[in-house]
């Protein structure tokens, strides 16, 4: 039986990379690990708002008179304070759509 010589194997340049290997390029490295960073920063602050709302929730649970032009009530205080802030998100989300409605251009 013949032996079959072995292949020969030439040494490979530095810095090329093999053919099928992706290699991912300094910017994109940099542009991952920035998006890795913001989800980070945006998960403690997401953390640090639920906290202060519920130390706002915890100091302000006595309930207080709420006077109406036509009679009075009581409510929790944090409940009128939630109440104040989700209307006030609300009229500022209309005001918005209403001003981005109002400077459209008419084609």
């Amino acid at each position: 039986m013949s032996e079959e010589p072995e292949p020969v194997v030439e040494p490979e340049e530095p810095g090329v990379e093999p053919e099928g290997e992706a290699v991912e390029t300094r910017g994109q490295r940099l542009g991952r690990l920035g998006r890795r960073t913001r989800l980070y920063v945006r998960a403690a602050l997401l953390v640090a708002a639920l906290v202060v709302l519920i130390l706002l929730i915890a100091a302000n649970t006595r309930s207080v008179k709420l006077d109406w032009v036509v009679g009075s009530t009581h409510a929790s205080l944090v409940w009128i304070i939630l109440a104040a802030a989700v209307l006030g998100w609300l009229v500022g989300i209309m005001t918005s759509v209403v001003f981005r409605f109002r400077t459209r251009r008419r084609v």
